[in-house]
């Protein structure tokens, strides 16, 4: 658990990207026609774009913490890469490649390093989740409940609350819910709850989906001054 408390207090894994078109209301749906749709996008979904906001809420200082950026992601096999390049209010640079979590502080010239060794599969859920993971793969990690339709900047949605399945995940976060366009099966905005009152909530705009992403965007800029550093535990 730690090894998630960690990767998750520095940065939670968005991957829930669509276009920012206003689409036509659809129709109302129900939980298995969206897990289907969601089905349909993994299957197509290849790299993808997009400028984020990620706001951080604690309760016992009652303040938000808002972190914005660029996030790029593509499927490599069976694998996902990423990186988030946050770019308030401080210059960092967050990187998922190969089972290994890099987070580079250029300013002070650092590169923590996190090996995700067995728990894999749960960092890489987070990565999909909404957004080239499939439906299937989403009922296998959580409990799904269908909370009605909801529209998110004007786009039509189907409203998703996951409980994990996995004691561990819920020791951090207790449910997520999720915003599903109705008509492409990906997500707008998610929401995860970490105990009673804190939460994150994560936004998405112009997004390309797919998106013209170079290898060069899955390396980290760092200098000759740069340290690395693996935390043990």
């Amino acid at each position: 658990m730690e090894f998630f408390s960690r990767i998750l207090g520095t940065v939670l894994f968005g991957s829930l990207l669509c276009p920012l078109a206003h689409l036509p209301t659809p129709e109302p749906c129900t939980l298995e026609c969206v897990l289907k749709k969601m089905d349909t996008a993994a299957a197509s979904f290849r790299t993808a774009q997009a400028d984020f906001e990620w706001d951080q809420y604690q309760k016992v200082v009652d303040e938000t913490d808002v972190q914005k950026g660029t996030v790029y992601y593509r499927r490599v096999g069976d694998a996902i890469e990423m990186m988030a390049e946050i770019k308030q209010p401080e210059p960092t640079f967050v990187l998922y490649k190969e089972g290994k979590l890099q987070v580079y502080h250029p300013k002070i010239e650092q590169v923590m390093q996190f090996s995700a060794g067995s728990n894999r599969n749960e960092m890489e859920s987070y990565l999909v989740l909404g957004f080239g993971g499939s439906g299937e793969d989403l009922k296998k990690t959580y409990d799904v409940t269908y909370l009605g339709d909801e529209k998110i900047d004007n786009i039509g949605t189907a409203k998703l609350q996951l409980v994990p399945k996995s004691e561990k995940v819920r020791n951090y976060f207790s449910k997520v819910i999720l915003w599903i366009d109705a008509s492409r099966g990906i997500s707008v905005q998610q929401k995860f709850m970490q105990g009673e009152d804190d939460y994150r909530v994560a936004k998405y705009f112009a997004i390309r989906v797919p998106a013209k992403v170079g290898n060069d965007v899955f390396q980290l800029k760092t200098s000759k001054k740069t340290q690395f550093v693996s935390p043990r535990g």
